[in-house]
């Protein structure tokens, strides 16, 4: 992998103390002046936090499908839509569609079931089929938004209204990293469409918790980059005495102020930058993988290799301890089929069917799957009907669709409520996106009533004042 060397221009002692909004590694940090800094020790906001109760995960690794997968022609076999493809629906549509569809379109693909659970998956998904028995299925997710923008928002920060901190982000506030090393929130090639860095930002959390991206998603995996990581103008020695001179004047200044735990916070991540160099340019090169791990995520397939690439880094960094990351399949809205369904879906199973099969296999094969919990999905689903004008077609749905979840202390080889016959809504057993980011931080051991953060005069969590814990799901 290439890193770019880029220089910073020199600053002076009074600018350094007065503006740090960027710096190595490329932190932001001004949220980091907010006097309601909230840390585990002084000066060092990710230090690692005990959760509220037992966990059964100790991080968490989400697999993005920017775009809305269709839940008909990959894991919701409906008999009754076979049947009547090309008849009208025979129930109302929501009052608020996005686009105009016809009628009922039945899956171009077979459906078959596997493993000793029997869960269906469509021969799309060969690979993913092979451990649907470590898979536990929702298939009553919903929500309220029919747009990218605030469906993948909601999905990433529990409002499609609002700036909030992202779910990785409340995550790394909720427990630290398990490594000073690294960053608690790592966002492997996101996407800037639909919400941009606000999918992965910290908000008013201070900016300590901000996910730190690695490339984007139109870019290849092997030319994404840290930006600012290395800088070979100044070597490690001198910027370790700059930062050394640096924490000299923070002495000082304490020396008169008194203790101060944004100025000792905003120190702690020029630290926390520095440290990284020693440790995230080794996990993000796969010398030292063996030939059957490429494989196994599909390095050696030109149409896997990008996004397995991803998913290989994925599990290098959780495996190195930090708390949750993102690995966006793209480019942008690569699972957006309006049109060239019958084309388009299979390249996108192609792309990511043999990684996210080999992501789980390898944790397990590791011993890292019962505590790493691994989420797939996108922000919304697609209809049972044809988008209008052609029969290749499927519109936006958030009414009813579905997601998988692996290891983590969800029930393997089980399958959690139910969309109509048609699949159109979730009728049985319904999560919304904040039940899902309740279980998600119950998972990791973290009370999603308790986790708050006070501003602007009043307690916000990631759910709001809503979320309820699916336990059905939890071993």
């Amino acid at each position: 992998m290439r890193y770019p060397h880029r220089q910073p221009p020199p600053l002076t002692r009074r600018q350094m103390l007065k503006t740090c909004g960027c710096g190595f590694g490329g932190l932001a940090l001004s949220s980091l002046l907010q006097r309601d800094l909230l840390a585990a020790e002084p000066g060092n906001p990710l230090a690692p936090r005990p959760p509220h109760f037992a966990p059964k995960a100790k991080r968490i690794i989400f697999l993005h499908m920017h775009g809305g997968p269709s839940q008909h022609d990959l894991f919701e076999y409906k008999p009754l839509l076979i049947r009547d493809d090309n008849k009208p629906l025979p129930f109302a549509k929501p009052r608020v569609q996005f686009n105009e569809t016809g009628n009922l379109f039945k899956s171009p693909w077979e459906f078959k079931q596997h493993g000793q659970s029997g869960a269906w998956v469509s021969e799309l998904m060969p690979n993913i089929a092979s451990v649907v028995d470590d898979l536990c299925f929702i298939r009553s997710m919903w929500g309220t938004n029919a747009a990218h923008g605030g469906a993948i928002l909601a999905m990433n920060t529990g409002s499609d209204r609002f700036v909030r901190p992202s779910m990785g982000s409340w995550v790394a506030y909720g427990l630290g990293t398990e490594n000073e090393n690294l960053p608690g929130f790592i966002t492997i090639c996101p996407s800037y469409q639909h919400g941009g860095v606000q999918n992965y930002s910290s908000a008013f959390l201070p900016a300590a918790y901000n996910g730190t991206a690695i490339g984007t998603a139109r870019q290849e995996t092997e030319e994404a980059t840290i930006d600012f990581l290395d800088n070979e103008s100044v070597p490690p020695e001198v910027q370790r005495s700059e930062l050394d001179l640096l924490q000299r004047w923070q002495r000082r200044q304490l020396e008169q102020t008194g203790p101060d735990q944004a100025l000792e916070g905003r120190i702690e991540s020029f630290e926390l930058a520095f440290r990284m160099q020693t440790e995230a340019p080794e996990l993000m090169s796969i010398e030292g993988e063996s030939e059957a791990t490429r494989r196994l995520y599909g390095l050696d397939d030109p149409v896997a290799r990008n996004f397995g690439l991803r998913c290989l880094l994925a599990r290098r960094f959780s495996e190195s301890g930090v708390r949750f990351v993102q690995a966006t399949h793209g480019p942008d809205y690569k699972w957006d089929h309006h049109s060239g369904l019958i084309t388009g879906l299979p390249q996108s199973c192609a792309e990511v069917d043999r990684p996210v099969a080999g992501l789980i296999k390898d944790l397990k094969s590791r011993g890292l799957l019962d505590e790493t919990l691994v989420l797939w999905g996108g922000e919304f689903g697609r209809t049972p009907g044809a988008e209008a004008g052609a029969r290749n077609g499927r519109d936006h749905n958030p009414h009813g669709y579905t997601m998988f979840m692996a290891g983590g202390g969800v029930k393997p080889g089980h399958s959690h409520g139910r969309t109509d016959d048609y699949g159109y809504y979730a009728i049985e057993d319904k999560v919304h996106i904040h039940d899902l980011h309740a279980t998600i931080l119950h998972l990791l051991g973290l009370d999603h009533e308790r986790l708050t953060y006070r501003s602007q005069g009043r307690d916000f969590r990631l759910t709001d004042v809503e979320g309820l814990v699916v336990d059905d799901i939890i071993v």
